[in-house]
């Protein structure tokens, strides 16, 4: 999708919120009418036909204006016992050792790379 019509759709709808803050019915010629008085020209009729449509019998303000929440997730934190200690194990879950890799990061002479470069 290009940028122009990103920049087409986000000035219908701006068109469109004012136009439902007004109080006054969306249609493809008033949205085409604001567009005009904006100094917006360059945005195709599909566009305010396409929103028209869309919009049409919805309570746009009511849309905007209510607030829905998440349904409630799941605790991020892990699950505690009464004692205070995670359940399940035994926080065992840290690897100890070095993986089986063996750098030197100390050295100067490249060697930490194995030889990668050298």
């Amino acid at each position: 999708m290009s940028t122009t019509t990103n920049k087409s759709e986000q000035a219908v709808a701006f068109a469109a919120l004012i136009l439902a803050d007004e109080n006054v019915a969306i249609t493809p010629d008033k949205l085409q009418a604001l567009l005009k008085a904006a100094g917006i020209e360059d945005v195709e009729p599909i566009w305010t036909t396409l929103f028209a449509n869309a919009l049409k019998d919805k309570n746009v303000k009511g849309v905007l204006t209510t607030v829905t929440a998440a349904p409630a997730g799941h605790n991020t934190v892990a699950d505690t016992n009464q004692d205070g200690k995670a359940s399940g194990d035994a926080g065992d879950n840290e690897k100890d050792g070095d993986e089986g890799i063996d750098i030197d990061a100390d050295s100067d002479d490249g060697s930490a790379f194995g030889d990668l470069f050298g």
